[in-house]
């Protein structure tokens, strides 16, 4: 099943986790894409990851905790995750959250994958 507010793609060695969300979304399709992004995550997490957020408009306490969620399920399997593209706003709600102190986070694509490609 393909879920629009989530694609996973590869960019050389390294896997994109790409994030499409409005400002709204309901429980039924929060629950609906985080069983996709497990699944997405099960054979893979101990690889690198990126994981873009440019097309986020909010992340709501369910997204926040998924996000925790997919960085620890990397980093107990060894990978590596950098974020990149958060908004004035996002930054604000992880740093709100104490959350910038959880993840590697950039600015751009480039500047991730530079950063999961040497940590």
């Amino acid at each position: 099943m393909q879920n629009p507010q989530f694609q996973v793609s590869q960019e050389q060695s390294v896997h994109v986790m790409k994030f499409i969300l409005p400002e709204m979304i309901d429980t039924m399709e929060i629950d609906a894409l985080i069983d996709q992004v497990l699944r997405a995550l099960e054979k893979t997490a101990g690889e690198r990851w990126i994981m873009e957020l440019n097309e986020v408009a909010y992340l709501g306490s369910s997204m926040l905790g998924l996000m925790v969620n997919i960085r620890e399920r990397i980093r107990q399997a060894d990978g590596r995750l950098v974020l990149c593209g958060l908004s004035p706003q996002l930054l604000r709600i992880f740093q709100a959250c104490c959350l910038e102190r959880l993840f590697t986070i950039v600015k751009t694509r480039a500047e991730a994958m530079t950063r999961v490609m040497r940590e």
